[in-house]
């Protein structure tokens, strides 16, 4: 899965990286936790950078409460679920990242590790909105990340991954792509060798704790590229 993860870019990079409008200042957050709102890209607004709240709320939901397993979506079966069965196929988004977090156990305990592209340029995870509209009109935006099975250097960390979209023509493609079998076979692991895992400190444990100092890598354990 992917429960936290983290947003720290300039204007001028994402802009030239994926091509859309930045209107102000980014907002730097390094450990963006599920119910924040975070930077995504979506199907309907492919030049436009925009603010939607992580863990999706399908429009049906009676309760906006209903988003706390929907921060992430198993692309395996994704397109019969009934949560993310209209999404798949109409509401398709860019979630923008430069890094995420995943913990490992080890020895009885969980140990953090950063997650970054090697050559340090942003993340595009493949993600899925929605729009849940209450009874007095009120309007809220939402979105899950969908996950895959692990590369090479993930398997070392965890089972799961996000869906990491490594190119504008595969992003582009996630988000205007008709055919829904042709959408789905985006949904792949990302090639072997493009990740840079290391150990960061246990602070991230706290969703109160957003400082650069976050990115910092610590003593590597010794089991964990040793197996």
């Amino acid at each position: 899965m992917c429960g936290r993860y983290s947003f720290a870019a300039s204007k001028e990079k994402i802009e030239k990286q994926l091509g859309v409008r930045v209107k102000k200042t980014l907002e730097a957050n390094y450990n963006i936790a599920p119910t924040q709102e975070a930077y995504v890209v979506t199907d309907k607004a492919p030049d436009m950078l925009q603010r939607y709240r992580w863990g999706l709320i399908p429009y049906w939901a009676n309760d906006p409460k209903v988003n706390n397993n929907l921060i992430n979506a198993r692309c395996e079966g994704i397109a019969s679920r009934p949560s993310f069965r209209i999404p798949i196929r109409k509401q398709r988004c860019l979630v923008l990242a430069d890094g995420f977090y995943e913990w490992r156990s080890e020895g009885g305990e969980k140990t953090p590790y950063r997650i970054v592209l090697q050559e340090g340029a942003v993340m595009a995870f493949a993600g899925l909105w929605d729009v849940w509209k209450g009874e007095r009109g009120e309007e809220l935006y939402s979105f899950t990340v969908i996950t895959t099975r692990p590369n090479a250097e993930m398997s070392k960390v965890h089972s799961r991954m996000p869906v990491i979209l490594p190119n504008r023509g595969l992003q582009t493609r996630w988000l205007q792509e008709e055919d829904l079998y042709e959408a789905m076979a985006l949904l792949q692991p990302l090639e072997d060798d493009m990740l840079k895992v290391f150990p960061v400190s246990k602070k991230v444990n706290s969703v109160k704790v957003n400082t650069p100092d976050l990115y910092k890598e610590v003593n590597t354990p010794p089991t964990l590229f040793d197996q």
